[in-house]
């Protein structure tokens, strides 16, 4: 089992050691008896001696700490922070900026896909994913402030609520992220994805009109909604991910791909939030 950000493209920690995402346990329900032996997606890929041995001293000095992860996730997201100040501030809302906008996007797409695929994390491919995209946000919450002044600043406030409920609602154990659970979150999120697929060709076609699925009305409203809860549930694979890194050991660089999957997630639900603002301001 593996985590996944809403591109469905990330891999997890240690692909070389065969640890490909979170672990589900040891759980509660493993208790007794060795609950390595009992659960599948339990065993420590990181063992040294035996599963589910703990790793020799001199195995340690080079592990993940949360501390590592936290200081990649800064720099990352500072990286997107002052990517957008800098495209609002230089670029003023015009065709052009709009172009500058989607080239940004895809070329923040291909280099999200190159990491992606990668058997090792790329710092310099990571932050240079944060950097465009940062110009694409830029211009996109430049482009909504222009018309919904004050969207963004509440789109930030709405992203930033969203990942510390969900952080909290994570940590007081009210969810717990097992394989069935990640199972059925992806294949929503999955179909959520199709639909909105199909819903992009129907609108391009003509056959939906002023949107669709993702109209400023009602619908788009809801879909909206959706679509933010799905990226709190993807918060919590992350979260996932980086507790069983560090418990099991990963090796320290791939802290950056923590923060490349927090990046991810968080700008999902920021643009989705953006959106949600803009419907209810135009419902004022």
């Amino acid at each position: 089992m593996r985590s996944s950000n809403p591109v469905f493209s990330r891999r997890g920690f240690s692909r070389d050691n065969g640890y490909a995402g979170f672990n589900t346990a040891p759980q509660a329900g493993y208790a007794q008896g060795n609950p390595y032996a009992q659960n599948p997606y339990a065993q420590n890929p990181y063992a040294q001696q035996g599963v589910g041995a703990p790793p020799q001293a001199p195995a340690t000095t080079d592990r993940m700490t949360m501390d590592d992860v936290v200081v990649r996730s800064a720099v990352t997201l500072g990286t997107v922070a002052v990517g957008a100040v800098l495209a609002w501030t230089l670029l003023p809302v015009s065709g052009t900026s709009y172009g500058l906008a989607i080239g940004s996007a895809l070329i923040a797409f291909v280099l999200a896909m190159v990491q992606s695929f990668k058997r090792t994390p790329s710092p310099a491919l990571i932050l240079g994913y944060a950097a465009f995209e940062g110009v694409f946000l830029g211009v996109l919450s430049e482009m909504y402030n222009s018309r919904w002044s004050g969207a963004p600043f509440q789109a930030v406030l709405g992203t930033m609520a969203v990942a510390a409920a969900t952080l909290l609602v994570y940590k007081a154990g009210w969810i717990r992220v097992t394989a069935r659970y990640a199972r059925i979150g992806l294949a929503i999120a999955m179909a959520f994805l199709v639909v909105m697929a199909v819903n992009l060709l129907l609108v391009a076609f003509g056959v939906a009109e002023d949107g669709g699925l993702r109209s400023f009305g009602p619908l788009g409203a809801l879909v909206g909604i959706i679509a933010i809860v799905l990226g709190a549930f993807f918060l919590t694979l992350d979260f996932k991910q980086i507790e069983d890194g560090i418990a099991y050991g990963a090796p320290r660089n791939e802290a950056w791909l923590a923060a490349f999957g927090l990046t991810l997630t968080l700008v999902w639900i920021y643009v989705e939030m953006l959106r949600l603002v803009a419907i209810f301001s135009n419902n004022d």
